[in-house]
């Protein structure tokens, strides 16, 4: 059953602390469960890094994802290729994209990202994670393809739920 409708103020939410890969705040959902439930068809969070992390590992998937900067700077990992992002870039991320988001500059940066979920049931939505030299050097590469979410980020450990931590998003 699809909820109604509702708004919900990104720092009155329930936040992950993801060790290694910043916060985020699942806007659809904290678990794959409400998510997969509640909002089938697309998936949004806002997410906080640190210059240097990754918001995930490098991949693609069968479904279409898209990335805004709000603040601060981002380096954008696309095919075996980096390009820098800055506050209001967008990226149009089509399905079959090798990508990742990583931290830059000298401080945060929060991104609000977006994703189709058609194929969210199967594991790295219908993709894969790939092996590439840029993202390995910037930590948001594996060293051997998998399919298999719990392999491609056994090196972090597991996220945990917290209420916003003061001062994270800009005024």
């Amino acid at each position: 059953m699809a909820p109604e409708w509702f708004v919900v103020n990104a720092r009155q939410t329930t936040w992950r602390r993801r060790p290694g890969r910043g916060y985020s705040a699942p806007l659809t959902g904290l678990t794959a469960e409400e998510e997969r439930t509640l909002f089938p068809q697309l998936g949004m969070q806002v997410v906080v890094l640190d210059p240097g992390e990754p918001i995930g590992m490098y991949h693609w998937e069968k479904d279409a994802e898209g990335f805004l900067v709000l603040s601060g700077e981002a380096l954008l990992l696309v095919e075996g290729e980096q390009r820098p992002l800055r506050q209001w870039d967008f990226f149009h991320c089509p399905p079959g994209t090798r990508h990742m988001i990583v931290g830059a500059g000298d401080g945060p940066c929060v991104v609000l990202g977006a994703g189709a979920r058609e194929h969210m049931n199967e594991d790295c939505n219908g993709g894969a994670y790939v092996v590439d030299e840029v993202a390995q050097r910037h930590g948001a590469g594996v060293d051997e393809e998998t399919s298999d979410p719990a392999l491609a980020y056994e090196r972090f450990p597991d996220p945990e739920l917290v209420d916003y931590p003061d001062g994270l998003l800009p005024d």
